[in-house]
């Protein structure tokens, strides 16, 4: 799928090489602000790097290669969100996100996530969605909560930024939670 239409302001649009200077800009001027959760932020100098990322995903062959988009809201850039480090053996995946400054409390990650979870389980035929959020980050914990995800654990240092490791919440959301209502 190449888009996703969540509502008349929001539009996620399948990520592509002739965007990354608009991504790396948005990263660039939002460094302080997306750093303090992002560990990829520090690694990202310059558009190659951004170019990287997205060739990284886009030359993938495996037909059932990971889905990245980006989010626009009012047309306007606001960031990116995905699937990362799918299992198609064990169908599950993992769903990441990040959002610039200026474009939080739009509800856009929330309802972005909402469509996502039908592509997930309806088109892709996966069974399980998990997000990680590193302990502390209280505003992206809110989301998989607020979206009926089950909080399952702390992933201890889980990721690693600035030569330092931080845990991970781990939230997962199954198709039976879906259809059992829970």
């Amino acid at each position: 799928m190449d888009h996703i239409r969540v509502d008349h302001k929001i539009r996620l649009e399948l990520i592509d090489l002739q965007q990354a200077e608009v991504i790396f800009k948005a990263i660039d001027s939002n460094r302080k602000y997306l750093s303090e959760w992002l560990p990829f932020v520090e690694y990202t100098e310059k558009i190659a790097d951004t170019e990287l990322f997205i060739q990284s995903l886009t030359s993938q062959f495996h037909p059932k290669k990971d889905e990245v988009f980006m989010i626009f809201y009012d047309e306007k850039f606001a960031g990116l969100i995905g699937l990362k480090d799918t299992d198609w053996t064990n169908r599950k995946t993992e769903i990441g996100y990040w959002l610039i400054e200026k474009m939080q409390g739009k509800g856009l990650v929330t309802k972005s996530i909402q469509h996502l979870i039908r592509y997930i389980f309806h088109e892709l035929n996966l069974n399980r969605i998990q997000i990680k959020v590193a302990t502390g980050n209280t505003k992206s914990a809110a989301i998989p909560v607020r979206l009926g995800f089950r909080y399952e654990g702390t992933e201890r240092q889980g990721e690693r930024k600035n030569n330092e490791y931080f845990h991970l919440d781990v939230f997962s959301l199954l198709r039976s939670d879906l259809l059992s209502g829970t």
